[in-house]
């Protein structure tokens, strides 16, 4: 078995794209032609987003994550050799900042910024540099 997507759950899917696209520098790699789902390049495991609606229609309770509430425990990390850089673009594409760019003692750089849905994205450089 392996990973092969994290979807998350957005009021908006183009919204999300283009704030994923606008933020982070991704690539939109695919969107459903009812535009309830998409995919961005991200690698071999994609990141999705889906739709509420479509959420809903899975028939399980689940919690909708705004940018207003806490964010839930889970994050995306996206590793970058600049690590300021990418996190001054995502916040100026509108992310909202949780934590600086911090050196850590094993000698990575981490930040997190909140995606304008209220999920908590993590620019990090890789582990060991």
């Amino acid at each position: 078995m392996k990973l092969g997507y994290i979807i998350l759950y957005v009021p908006n899917v183009s919204d999300a794209v283009a704030f994923y696209e606008a933020a982070f520098g991704l690539r939109c790699r695919f969107t459903h032609e009812g535009g309830d789902y998409a995919e961005m390049e991200t690698g071999e495991t994609a990141l999705a987003f889906a739709s509420e609606e479509l959420g809903d229609s899975h028939g399980f309770a689940y919690r909708k994550t705004t940018a207003a509430e806490d964010p839930p425990s889970v994050e995306l990390a996206l590793v970058t050799g600049d690590v300021q850089s990418a996190f001054d673009k995502a916040i100026a594409a509108g992310a909202s900042s949780a934590k600086p760019p911090t050196q850590q003692p094993w000698g990575q750089t981490v930040s997190y910024v909140r995606d304008a849905n209220g999920y908590l994205v993590e620019i990090c450089s890789p582990v060991g540099g």
